[in-house]
């Protein structure tokens, strides 16, 4: 579903050529979050995306993200100073990335607290429930995996994983296929999705549509 016009006044500025699945499960609080051309958000009713930057009193958070990006349902991204995510990145469900503690460690009626920015570079995969820390920096094509908590900088080519994640293994130094590649003919891509979805559809028939309204658990 192509809305962002509906999507628009919510950010800073929001690119061109979106793809946005249940947007009203996207949320975003804050002035400041721009996003840029082709991103691919996911939303969900139980797991919302949300975007957050603090712009209150001394603070003014940042969120911006590069191209290509795809962000999967139960994503939040919360900036008290800022986040600067680059091209083709991936973040998968339920990953949360901050750059505050969000309270004082002595007076916890302290707004925000500490903050160190977070630079995630371009063609990053952060695996499904990981956390990034504040102070965080993670280089190009780097794999962050599943429920890790990241609390150090990751270099480029670098798989990291655990609580806390250390480096499980160093990736070639190759030129990586990216999501910039598969989206970089988003008129072809669109008549290959059709010409999927014509092959997919192809034996499907109106007597059987309705007899799958009738008695949906026919396998026929």
């Amino acid at each position: 579903m192509y809305v962002r016009h509906f999507l628009k006044p919510q950010f800073l500025y929001l690119g061109r050529g979106g793809a946005y699945f249940k947007p009203k499960y996207i949320k975003v609080f804050g002035d400041n979050v721009t996003i840029e051309d082709y991103p691919t958000l996911i939303g969900a009713s139980d797991a919302n995306i949300q975007f957050t930057s603090w712009n209150i009193g001394k603070w003014n958070g940042q969120i911006k993200i590069g191209k290509f990006s795809l962000i999967t349902p139960g994503v939040r991204i919360m900036a008290a100073e800022s986040i600067v995510i680059g091209d083709a990145c991936m973040i998968a469900h339920g990953a949360y990335i901050s750059d505050a503690d969000w309270h004082g460690i002595y007076d916890r009626a302290e707004p925000v607290g500490k903050t160190k920015p977070v630079i995630i570079k371009d063609n990053v995969w952060i695996g499904d429930s990981a956390i990034i820390c504040k102070g965080v920096t993670i280089g190009d094509n780097s794999i962050i995996g599943a429920g890790a908590v990241v609390t150090k900088d990751v270099p480029s080519n670098s798989v990291f994983a655990g609580n806390p994640a250390k480096l499980v293994k160093t990736l070639d130094d190759v030129e990586f296929n990216t999501r910039a590649n598969f989206l970089e003919d988003p008129i072809q891509l669109a008549k290959d999705f059709d010409a999927l979805d014509r092959y997919t559809l192809d034996k499907n028939t109106f007597i059987g549509w309705l007899i799958s309204l009738i008695n949906p658990n026919d396998s026929h």
